[in-house]
């Protein structure tokens, strides 16, 4: 039985992966010259493999979608991810905020010990070939070299192509309209865990992009974050802001604009922080003063005026600005810098085992699948166990 998986990212490998061990024929088509290239710009950051909080709390932050992935996630938890990564000689530790990373905090010798793996169990890697969807007959076509080429159609196909989020790591977000030609819903992709758009004066954008705004609490609705940011030319991005960002994102798209609001102080109470703001001046110019009584950097005091165009000088009102900075966004950053994107194949449209009802003998995983959820290791937690469960669901037809 020969399975074609199509992607080689880590929903796609881990298919491969799964497929190959069971003693089935895997090919995997890949567009680019390399597989795996998101998973390399994501251990730049150290890569987040998963999360160490229970199970329960884990599976909340994938919000709707929480409720059919809980048996894939439970089929595929975080501990299996980390045997998994140490079967691979990658030996792992819980960081301060229970994120789970590999001792190395690289992603090039994780990848290159899975690829050795693949290669080992038979799995065929084919790169530079551009899926570009099915001939008349079922079978397969790719792009390659400029001219397009037939795969006779397999027993299965994996479909593990990833969102739209940085594509010039590969993934496009072009299989889009080849699904929805054959009649799959798809969910209009967006940008996830993205920057934001605000109107900032030109003196301040020219000063500070680029500046960390840090410690802050950033505030939408009832969720808070501590964390930091950084200012950009056109807005803000980082840590915080993309905890937000669905909420941010969806506010923005219903109602024109969504208000982050910022605790520049987060470690001094209301009242305490008011204390501190009512000494004397002493001949100080303001900003001096608001860096030394409120230990404000100079981005966060320029931050401060930006959002209010006059600052109050008595004491307790100057606190409450400090506090409850507000900062209209307008939109998102562009989806090609997101770290992910929302949106993609809807849940209506694969069934339990994630199979295409329209389209028999495909199935779809990673990122393609409509959900979302915040960095902190959810992201490729969910993207290898949905690439598991689509193996699994293969094997036991």
């Amino acid at each position: 039985m020969s399975v074609v998986v199509i992607g080689g990212g880590p929903a796609g490998l881990m298919a491969a992966e799964t497929l190959a061990a069971a003693g089935r024929k895997v090919t995997v088509y890949e567009r680019m010259a390399t597989p795996g290239r998101k998973l390399l710009i994501a251990g730049r950051g150290g890569l987040n493999l998963t999360h160490s909080e229970p199970i329960e709390h884990f599976l909340a932050r994938y919000g709707e979608a929480a409720s059919w992935l809980r048996p894939i996630l439970e089929a595929f938890p975080p501990s299996a991810l980390i045997a998994w990564a140490e079967g691979l000689g990658q030996p792992t530790f819980v960081g301060s905020s229970g994120r789970v990373f590999p001792k190395s905090l690289k992603a090039s010798p994780l990848l290159r010990a899975w690829l050795a793996r693949l290669a080992g169990l038979g799995v065929e890697l084919r790169t530079r070939h551009d899926w570009r969807g099915w001939n008349e007959r079922g079978n397969l076509i790719f792009a390659v070299d400029g001219k397009e080429i037939e795969i006779a159609r397999p027993a299965a196909t994996v479909l593990a192509l990833g969102g739209a989020s940085w594509p010039k790591l590969g993934s496009t977000g072009d299989w889009a309209n080849i699904l929805s030609a054959q009649g799959v819903a798809v969910t209009r992709l967006r940008p996830s865990n993205c920057g934001f758009r605000a109107a900032w004066s030109p003196a301040f954008r020219e000063r500070f992009s680029g500046s960390p705004l840090k410690p802050a609490v950033f505030s939408f609705g009832q969720q808070r974050v501590r964390g930091e940011a950084v200012i950009t030319a056109s807005g803000i991005e980082g840590g915080a802001v993309y905890a937000l960002s669905a909420a941010l994102r969806d506010a923005i798209e219903s109602k024109g604009e969504a208000m982050l609001e910022i605790d520049l102080s987060p470690d001094a109470a209301l009242d305490r922080l008011c204390a501190k703001l009512d000494r004397p001046a002493r001949g100080q110019s303001f900003s001096t003063f608001l860096r030394k009584s409120a230990r404000l950097s100079p981005v966060a005091i320029n931050l401060l005026r930006e959002a209010h165009a006059e600052l109050a000088r008595e004491p307790a009102a100057l606190a409450g600005q400090i506090k409850a900075v507000r900062i209209p966004l307008l939109g998102t950053g562009p989806i090609e810098r997101a770290i992910s994107t929302a949106g993609g194949v809807s849940r209506s449209a694969v069934d339990a085992r994630l199979g295409l009802r329209t389209l028999p003998d495909v199935f779809v995983a990673g990122e393609m699948l409509d959900w979302e959820a915040p960095t902190g290791g959810y992201l490729l937690q969910a993207s290898l166990a949905t690439g598991a469960a689509a193996a699994k669901a293969i094997l036991t037809a």
